[in-house]
């Protein structure tokens, strides 16, 4: 029986580690700030475990690599974790808007910018690439209302949930979170819908396998 489990436990492990850039999802963009500070887009972690964000890179709309640039700042994203990229040359713009949305103490802020990756309000859209140039998630959003960020949200598997798909944040809720508002605009930065405890998908799965063992 412990070897049934044992076994179980590292294929579970193999396959959260195989999956694991399939976890990464965009849960949130602002492509319209009322404060004018930059566009700027959340990112989280739905897996069980930790990821290495190094040389991954982002387009907006095109969703193309070719002209893509470096995502910087922040080189990995822990279980469960909702990290934010801002557009800033140098990350020179990353102080003030930790200033305006309140310190955001214990969230990962990083950047990126070069020619073309602003986000249009008139509608637009954000690609992330992972170290082997692949698509990893993608998101697109239409014309913003001045101050709001757009919100997605995903279920274990990786898929968009109906009920959570692009909405618009006002002040309040938004599914089971509670929206921020900064001194201009509202989001909910640091925080998405339906994250799983780190380290629950793997235990649901090892559930999964060792209950159809003992059948």
């Amino acid at each position: 029986m412990k070897s049934s489990i044992l076994l179980a436990a590292v294929s579970v492990a193999a396959i959260v580690a195989s999956s694991a850039h399939a976890s990464i999802r965009i849960t949130e963009a602002m492509s319209s700030s009322a404060s004018g500070t930059p566009d700027w887009i959340e990112v989280t972690n739905y897996g069980a475990s930790s990821v290495s964000l190094v040389n991954w890179r982002m387009d907006d709309g095109s969703f193309n690599f070719g002209v893509s640039v470096a995502l910087s700042g922040i080189t990995s994203i822990g279980a469960g974790e909702s990290v934010v990229f801002i557009e800033s040359a140098a990350g020179a713009g990353v102080a003030s808007f930790r200033t305006l949305w309140g310190g955001l103490s214990g969230v990962q802020v990083g950047f990126y910018s070069g020619g073309g990756v602003g986000l249009s309000s008139g509608g637009d859209g954000v690609g992330l690439f992972n170290a082997s140039n692949a698509l990893v998630t993608q998101v697109s959003f239409g014309a913003s209302t001045s101050g709001s960020s757009f919100f997605w949200g995903y279920d274990l598997a990786g898929n968009t949930d109906p009920s959570y798909n692009g909405l618009v944040s006002t002040v309040g809720t938004i599914g089971t979170q509670v929206t921020t508002a900064s001194a201009s605009d509202v989001g909910s930065i640091g925080s998405a819908i339906g994250v799983p405890a780190p380290g629950a998908i793997a235990l649901f799965g090892l559930a999964g396998i060792v209950g159809r063992r003992r059948r």
